[in-house]
């Protein structure tokens, strides 16, 4: 048997519920594909609507005995899943890049990033404070304290299968709180996975349950709509997280909305041309493109564009594609067929209106899902992949002028997760950071993620925040307790 056989047949292939695994109802599974080769990996367990409401039931039963639980031991359960993570880290990336496709190097990289964050919501648990005063009037005493606001709906997407979990299980753990969680269907077997380990780290029966379903809908909107759930976390597309608004409504949930992106990458003319580029690949290319931080829209001062474009096209084009699981892989291939589709159609409607094309542009032939690297230049305003998530290894550059052309190109888009932008003036840094709409921006480096920061957006780009001191607030409700005295 291969190392990736052993690694695939060694994951949970059922649903995660009160602490067992289990069969779907009726023993219906689907299929996680390789999307290098387009071959099955393997079946898991196919989730149906009662096999949800058994999920949430398992939550609500184990919410106020969770809640009890004290902070110390939340945590230390958070430290373990931290060390497992860490010192299973080669398999935790095999089983990554055989469901997602990254090369194994990044997924041990998302490991590491993922593991964090239990890491630094270990400590949060311990430092949920609450208040106390004195009336203005003198008569009377404020208490305010902060509780766990119950049961939570976690749904993730495929393109961070490990990342994205932990980063809401780690606050719904510290604060108190159970959770159903539903990975996406490409990817399930990263979260499977990581039930186990937080199992194996002391994880009671019933916070944390896992449903894998291919019907995302009816499954999560009967528990969406079930007064019993008290907060939804969603990462993904923006037209999904606003029809789950939408249905959140109804039981007025907690919301947690992590939606699309359309980040623009800001190059003047005083940047460091070489930390711009290094920059650039950084924020293109981190997950071969397929991240909604990903600079989906490169603006670069005209006086630069020449060389910037020069030295960015020899960096993609020297870049290696192929399978994840092979040395010297830069590029694994896109998730499915779909998303290979709507990259191709994206860049041939940017030629079509006038693109040049300087690298990459034509899919490869072959199995599995690859899409080269690819730089675009003399991109027009009119092209689709100006206004909306390109999710692919393409680059898009733009010329500008001037600072306020830069960011009025910029702000043209109903997203506003991040922005990057290279600059050695430190005023103009500051002034153009703060008239960026966007919930965050790199300066001078195309990375932002940190589990100790909070991550979110503004505009079409969600709802709240997630990792930093702040990230878990939001699985936490203020009580105000009014004392009287004479």
């Amino acid at each position: 048997m291969s190392r990736e056989q052993e690694v695939v047949e060694a994951c949970p292939a059922e649903l995660f519920i009160a602490g067992k695994w289990r069969a779907a109802e009726g023993g219906k599974t689907l299929p996680v594909e390789d999307p290098s080769t387009g071959a099955t990996l393997c079946e898991v367990a196919d989730a149906s609507p009662a096999d949800g409401l058994a999920a949430l039931d398992a939550a609500v039963e184990a919410q106020a005995d969770w809640a009890a639980t004290p902070p110390r031991e939340r945590g230390e359960i958070l430290r373990r899943t931290y060390e497992l993570m860490t010192e299973r880290a080669d398999e935790l990336a095999l089983l990554m890049t055989l469901e997602m496709g990254k090369p194994v190097a990044e997924s041990k990289a998302e490991i590491a990033y993922a593991s964090e964050f239990f890491r630094w919501f270990a400590e949060e648990a311990v430092r949920i404070d609450g208040g106390y005063q004195v009336a203005p009037n003198g008569k009377g005493r404020f208490l305010v304290m902060r509780q766990p606001v119950g049961p939570c709906l976690l749904i993730t997407p495929w393109n961070f299968p490990a990342a994205m979990g932990a980063r809401k299980i780690g606050p719904a753990v510290a604060a108190g709180c159970t959770m159903v969680i539903k990975p996406a269907a490409q990817t399930p077997l990263s979260m499977l996975k990581l039930a186990e380990l937080m199992t194996e780290a002391g994880l009671p029966p019933g916070v944390l349950n896992v449903i894998t379903t291919s019907d995302s809908g009816g499954v999560m909107e009967p528990l969406i709509r079930d007064r019993r759930s008290r907060k939804l976390s969603f990462t993904g597309s923006t037209p999904v997280g606003q029809k789950l608004i939408e249905q959140s409504a109804e039981q007025v949930l907690r919301t947690s909305m992590e939606l699309g992106g359309n980040a623009p990458f800001l190059v003047f003319e005083d940047a460091d041309l070489d930390q711009a580029v290094a920059g650039a690949m950084l924020a293109k290319m981190r997950n071969g493109g397929e991240a909604c931080t990903a600079a989906n829209r490169i603006y670069v001062h005209s006086s630069l564009m020449d060389e910037f474009a020069t030295r960015l096209t020899e960096r993609m084009s020297a870049l290696t594609v192929g399978r994840g699981t092979e040395d010297g892989v830069d590029l694994g291939p896109l998730i499915d067929a779909k998303q290979r589709d709507k990259v191709r159609e994206l860049v041939e409607d940017a030629v079509d209106r006038g693109a040049r094309v300087l690298t990459g542009g034509t899919v490869a032939e072959g199995n599995g899902y690859f899409y080269p690297p690819t730089v675009l230049a003399d991109v027009p305003k009119t092209a689709r992949l100006q206004k909306e998530e390109i999710f692919g290894p393409v680059a898009p550059l733009t010329a500008f002028d001037t600072e306020d052309e830069a960011i009025a190109m910029a702000n043209d888009t109903e997203f506003g997760l991040v922005s990057y932008l290279f600059t050695r003036d430190v005023n103009r840094a500051l002034r153009v950071s703060e008239r960026l709409e966007s919930g965050m921006v790199g300066l001078n480096q195309g990375i932002v993620s940190n589990p100790a920061a909070p991550f979110g957006g503004v505009k079409h780009s969600g709802l709240g925040r997630e990792g930093g001191s702040s990230g878990i607030d939001e699985y936490l409700e203020i009580k105000y307790v009014a004392v009287a005295q004479d």
